[in-house]
């Protein structure tokens, strides 16, 4: 007998690109979440913080090396959202969107998960919170909080998805109520993760602007991209290549990359954060 109405399937039949789906979207809102929360508003620390001497150790290095770190969690969003639409058939099988948010919490507990042990303990390239005397405590609090609990969420919510029955809503049309919510809310959230790294966050209180200079770029390039402004220096480290200064809200930013500027806070430039440069 025809119908117009699809039989849905339970259990978790879903195609791997779904899945991963899943994954890389929630492993990219946690890198997001990360540079949002703990580089930009708390400014515990920064993606190289614990690397002192070196070539890494260098400021305009270290500026860059969040420019490369909110790329690379861009690029992660992207396939994931393109693995979404390329598997969006699947959301018309019963617990998809469950499914789909397990996965998601996998993915995002993941990366915490992997930062907890790669960055912090065994190359020591940065810890949750650098100014404390504990920071092997700070590091467990944090991995415990979004990393295990999340974990424990995504692994428990496939679990008992599994004998669920079958979803209403869905149909040849395209898929229910529920899924199209998920997608929503998942899509439009990495969104927001990536408009707010895009665009640092900066406290109302600092009044401070970052420029990070272009290699063999001239102080006198600086002054001259400031002169008639009432902007003046607070710092500059030793090679000259990154400079903090006061009251330089009101200079032209375009001016500054002119005169030499490969990055400067505040606007929408892939250095990423630099906030807590004061």
């Amino acid at each position: 007998m025809p119908t117009d109405r699809a039989i849905p399937v339970a259990g978790p039949v879903h195609p791997r690109a779904f899945a991963w789906a899943g994954y890389t979207l929630g492993f990219a809102m946690s890198g997001f979440f990360d540079g949002i929360l703990l580089h930009q508003i708390l400014q515990w620390h920064h993606l190289l913080s614990g690397i002192e001497g070196g070539a890494l150790g260098d400021l305009r290095v270290q500026v860059m090396a969040d420019g490369v770190f909110h790329a690379l969690m861009y690029v992660i969003a992207a396939i994931g959202m393109w693995l979404l639409y390329r598997s969006r058939d699947a959301l018309s099988i019963a617990n998809a969107p469950r499914h789909l948010l397990a996965n998601f919490w996998i993915g995002f507990g993941v990366w915490h998960v992997v930062d907890a042990v790669l960055s912090h303990w065994i190359t020591g390239i940065h810890r949750i919170r650098m100014d404390s005397p504990n920071p092997l405590l700070w590091d467990l609090i944090w991995l415990f909080l979004f990393g295990v609990i999340p974990l424990i969420v995504g692994i428990r919510m496939r679990k008992t998805s599994r004998g669920a029955g079958p979803r209403a809503g869905a149909g040849p049309r395209g898929p229910g109520i529920a899924a199209s919510w998920v997608v929503a809310v998942l899509v439009g959230g990495s969104l927001l993760g990536a408009a707010l790294n895009l665009f640092p966050a900066r406290a109302a209180t600092i009044d401070t602007t970052t420029v990070v200079m272009r290699p063999g770029a001239a102080p006198s390039q600086l002054f001259a991209a400031l002169e008639g402004s009432d902007a003046r220096i607070v710092w500059t480290d030793a090679g000259g290549g990154v400079w903090v200064l006061s009251g330089a809200e009101a200079v032209d930013r375009l001016r500054l990359y002119r005169h030499g500027a490969m990055y400067v806070s505040g606007t929408a430039a892939p250095a990423g954060c630099s906030a807590w440069v004061r």
